[in-house]
């Protein structure tokens, strides 16, 4: 039915677990309305991957009022996380629809961002799929915010009106990834990547500053396939030119296979109505079993540290939980079967504050997303180190040529050390 902001919101109760929307799709209206009726409300648990804009609800004076667990920890409620009064779960992105699914987390309300009815009733979760679809199958009730501005996208996505119990109509923008330029650091890092990868590869690659600096490198590459979890502006241009043409790939070929969008509006209105690109829920894109059977997968992938094991802390620094798990490992296992595969971390050398990424022990209480065992490739600012099939030395001397200079005596001494222990102990 159609309803008004108030009249749709009055259905969520205390005690209730509500889903946001993810990423760009975050229903700003909708998320309004409800931190409106908070003094009405205690204990609503809020579940959420990512989301862009504000999230009110994470304000300290609601801390009665909603209870905030994240599968991915976003800058609006970083803070939160960080001082306790908000929850990270943990979790590989392929398996959060599976908790939905099998009722791990039950779910009574699913708000959403969604495109208008077509001619036949359907809308459309447009640009955030992901974990959505399962939110919207398994919640008791579901509240769309039908917005004009969201692209009508294919695959998993359409949700029949009737499906819908709220439709509350408002047009908002749809949530853009802010530009960041690229430093000679990053540029150097993006021609490294681009080197590992062949003609006829299958590519996982994010948004943010590493895939920007990657993809402006690829453009004389030659059938390359696009199977990924989220996917930006970089690839429009490899798509005009016919780079991008998913011809070589096994899964859905000639088609760009992935579960949301993040990135400008000039990426919304080409996804619009673009059968090109087929949307769908992460536990199908993420499936390590369907990625490996695409020819060559290249999975490009960040971290936050890298020991001189190979063991990759992708989500938190130290005990502070920054990000999250993520597609990550499903990503590096399917590219690691795949024929031809390579998996990819790929960071800057050093942080802002000219500390090493490369480093001889993770930081205390530092998280492993992907263990040393998974790594492949490592790539910095300083070139490409192969980890597959290393021993614990070999693996240190590559990572070590490819830290910052200044810090490679250190890390070297700090190596060794900790080898002679190792080998006293064994």
């Amino acid at each position: 039915m159609i309803a008004s902001l108030e009249e749709a919101l009055k259905v969520v109760k205390s005690g209730d677990n509500v889903f946001i929307h993810s990423v760009a799709a975050a229903p700003q209206y909708l998320i309004n309305g409800l931190v409106a009726r908070a003094d009405e409300l205690r204990n609503v648990t809020i579940y959420h991957k990512h989301t862009e804009g504000e999230a009110p609800y994470a304000d300290p004076k609601y801390i009665d009022n909603f209870n905030i667990k994240v599968f991915f920890v976003g800058k609006n409620t970083r803070e939160a996380v960080q001082t306790g009064r908000a929850s990270y779960i943990p979790m590989f992105l392929s398996e959060i629809p599976i908790l939905f699914r099998k009722r791990v987390i039950p779910l009574d309300i699913a708000l959403v961002n969604v495109s208008p009815p077509d001619e036949h009733g359907y809308c459309s979760l447009g640009v955030s799929v992901s974990i959505s679809r399962a939110a919207v199958d398994m919640a008791k009730i579901v509240i769309a915010q039908v917005n004009n501005e969201m692209p009508r996208t294919f695959g998993d996505g359409l949700i029949h009106m009737d499906n819908i119990d709220m439709m509350v109509y408002k047009d908002e923008p749809i949530h853009v990834l802010p530009v960041t330029p690229l430093t000679p650091q990053l540029k150097m890092i993006g021609k490294h990547v681009a080197s590992l990868i062949e003609d006829g590869a299958t590519i996982q690659t994010g948004v943010g500053t590493i895939p920007d600096a990657v993809l402006p490198n690829l453009i004389h590459h030659k059938n390359l396939g696009i199977h990924t979890e989220i996917f930006s502006d970089g690839i429009l241009p490899l798509i005009e030119r016919g780079v991008i043409n998913g011809s070589k790939k096994v899964i859905h070929p000639g088609t760009v296979l992935s579960s949301f969008a993040w990135g400008s509006k000039k990426l919304y209105d080409f996804i619009n109505n673009n059968p090109l690109f087929m949307m769908r829920d992460s536990s199908y894109v993420n499936n390590a079993h369907l990625i490996q059977k695409n020819p060559k997968v290249t999975a490009i992938n960040s971290a936050i540290e890298v020991d001189l094991t190979g063991q990759v802390c992708a989500d938190s620094i130290g005990r502070n939980i920054y990000s999250g798990v993520g597609g990550q490992m499903d990503f590096i296992r399917g590219a690691s079967l795949s024929e031809g595969g390579k998996p990819i971390i790929a960071l800057p050398a050093t942080t802002s504050k000219g500390e090493s990424r490369i480093v001889a022990f993770l930081k205390e209480g530092a998280g492993v997303v992907t263990t040393r065992s998974h790594v492949h490739y490592v790539v910095t600012e300083w070139g490409v180190a192969n980890l597959y099939g290393k021993t614990l030395k070999e693996r240190a001397k590559e990572l070590i040529e490819i830290a910052e200079p200044v810090h490679r005596e250190q890390l070297e001494k700090d190596f060794w050390k900790q080898y002679s222990i190792l080998n006293k102990v064994y």
